[in-house]
């Protein structure tokens, strides 16, 4: 995998650094909420963690070959709340990279003709919008002092696609096999 043009290498590196701060934020979130009395909504933000690991890992390996230094600007949530606090902070990220990011990376991508990045690109803004919807549903749980109730979360390590309870028999969005799934 390489990409050409260095419009789509930029956003790339963009989605990189702020797919890994998410990343990270999560695993944080993910305490706090533990700390708080909801262990599912912890393992929530553990595995949606990972799911933005993978996005990582896919913006990271299309860039391929291209080397150097490079000043990576990424629009990030930051600071650390409460549960909801934190839910909120995850939706708005999740819906800027949905709404906003995304959308113009991967258009971006199908213009210059970067067929691995646009994969990338489409693999993210897909999971994405499942992340928001959770996060959403574990967010009104918060809100009135409950944990969500889940038996377990599912994340496809091809594309980062999230589910809850019961892996699909192949990844909607990449067609990875329910075996290959990481249940958390």
């Amino acid at each position: 995998m390489a990409v050409n043009n260095e419009m789509t290498a930029g956003f790339l590196r963009a989605a990189y650094g702020g797919e890994s701060m998410a990343h990270m934020r999560y695993i944080l979130w993910g305490e706090i909420a533990q700390k708080e009395g909801f262990p599912n909504i912890a393992r929530l933000f553990k595995a949606i963690s990972y799911a933005e690991q993978v996005h990582a890992n896919n913006h990271f390996r299309v860039l391929g070959e291209r080397k150097g230094g490079h000043a990576v600007s990424a629009d990030a949530i930051f600071g650390v709340g409460n549960t909801v606090e934190n839910l909120q902070g995850a939706i708005d990220g999740e819906l800027f990279e949905v709404n906003q990011m995304y959308d113009v990376y991967l258009n971006a991508a199908k213009y210059q003709n970067e067929k691995d990045a646009e994969k990338s690109f489409h693999f993210a803004i897909e999971a994405e919008k499942i992340h928001a919807q959770l996060f959403k549903a574990a967010q009104d749980s918060a809100k009135e002092g409950k944990d969500i109730e889940i038996k377990n979360v599912y994340i496809c390590p091809v594309c980062g696609h999230t589910v809850l309870d019961e892996a699909p028999e192949y990844c909607p969005i990449c067609g990875t096999k329910r075996e290959m799934y990481k249940e958390f």
